[in-house]
């Protein structure tokens, strides 16, 4: 029987991967993202777009609104959506203070509010039994990412998670999260980065090479499987090893 799919962050990297697997696989798709050319491009067969700026209330509500018009029950939730603040516009101070409080709202406006947002205004959607609520974390939640804040951002998802599939569990409704290392063939990094950087990512891994979207795909499509449903409240490593050093 074919699912409602909400994928947030669904027009590229991981979340276009997921998005392409679960419509090959026979359910439909809704993909949210701030660019509607980006999810407009997207080519994920069958599937429904929605432009909204997830950090945004109002953004957000019409994202509902959309839902409950177009799909009423919403079987897989997947939080996709987030990236790297650095790339975001720079604070219009050089003061350390401003810099400080600017990247650190904007960490956690891309990837914790975002996901926050879009949860709670779908939670009485959720199909319940076999709802599925499927969050991207991070190799950054564990070890850091040079500036605290995008780290900070993502590990602020886990215990929000965790609370969740306590009070969802009841309803037959699973949580968890996925957390990727070094995965190449995304935007985070906005753009190829330098070689020896690569090779650095890549030599922290136990597998000797870099993750790709298809390898978080997979795992969220399995984590949102009846094969899963004994399985919340975790942490699902996919990142190579890298998270236990090398």
């Amino acid at each position: 029987m074919a699912r409602n799919v909400v994928i947030s962050g669904g027009g590229t990297g991981i979340g276009l991967a997921a998005a392409r697997g679960f419509a090959a696989g026979g359910d439909r798709v809704l993909l949210v993202g701030r660019r509607r050319e980006v999810l407009e491009k997207a080519a994920v067969p069958g599937a429904l777009t929605y432009a909204a700026d997830l950090s945004d209330v109002d953004g957000v509500r019409g994202v509902a609104r959309y839902v409950a018009d177009e799909l009423g029950t919403v079987d897989v939730l997947v939080h996709s959506a987030g990236g790297n603040g650095q790339l975001e516009p720079k604070a219009d101070s050089d003061d350390p203070l401003d810099v400080a409080a600017h990247n650190w709202t904007v960490n956690f406006r891309l990837n914790t509010l975002t996901a926050v947002l879009l949860t709670e205004a779908l939670r009485d959607r959720l199909a319940s039994p076999g709802g599925r609520v499927l969050f991207l974390s991070s190799i950054a939640a564990y070890r850091g990412s040079g500036s605290g804040a995008y780290a900070a951002s993502k590990a602020a998802l886990h215990p929000y998670a965790f609370e969740l599939a306590r009070q969802l569990g009841p309803r037959g409704v699973t949580v968890n999260l996925v957390a990727p290392g070094y995965v190449e063939e995304t935007e985070f990094f906005g753009g190829p980065i330098e070689e020896a950087r690569r090779e650095r990512l890549i030599a922290e891994t136990s597998t000797g090479r870099a993750g790709t979207p298809g390898d978080v795909a997979e795992t969220l499509h399995w984590l949102a499987s009846p094969a899963a449903g004994h399985i919340t409240a975790q942490v699902i490593q996919v990142n190579g090893g890298a998270e236990r050093g090398h």
